[in-house]
């Protein structure tokens, strides 16, 4: 069986920091997914969903992130259920935070990422006419030229 769980999205508050009567710190936070089509009015609509992170992590999320900063959570789904005040059961579902990845600078949030996405954009655009300029040149037909020769890659062409 599996349980995985990953989403990409913005914080809609800033996350609810709260330690346990012994001592252990829990976060309790939104984010809002994007929907990847629109609906019949051509609207993007977007996923509340809620989840809680525990210890060390919890505390490095309401300590550099705030509402409108964009995370990315990788965990699993839990359910847990309890007696509301009118003698009802209730359910609630959320996501258990395992890993939380800080999608942008703590000075970058709330800017919807606009100064990185300048900057990747140009470095993309760069790697184009590297890759264009080298697609253009002659090439030999020895697939060994130049096999044993260090390899010039930068930063930029590694995929993580």
């Amino acid at each position: 069986m599996l349980n995985r769980v990953v989403l990409v999205g913005r914080l809609t508050r800033d996350p609810d920091l709260r330690y346990t009567p012994n001592g252990v710190a829990v976060a309790n936070f939104n984010i809002a997914v994007n929907r990847p089509f629109s609906n019949q009015q051509g609207e993007r609509e977007a996923d509340f969903v809620n989840c809680v992170a525990w210890r060390r992590q919890a505390e490095n999320l309401a300590n550099y992130m705030k509402k409108g900063s964009m995370i990315g959570v990788d965990g699993r789904i839990q359910t847990r259920n309890f007696e509301g005040q009118d003698g009802k059961r209730v359910y609630i579902t959320e996501v258990m935070a395992e890993s939380i990845q800080f999608l942008e600078t703590k000075g970058n949030s709330g800017q919807s990422g606009q100064g990185s996405t300048m900057a990747n954009s140009s470095n993309n655009n760069q790697n184009f006419q590297r890759q264009t300029q080298e697609q253009s040149a002659p090439k030999s037909n020895n697939p060994f030229e130049g096999d044993g020769e260090p390899v010039d890659l930068s930063d930029d062409d590694l995929p993580f």
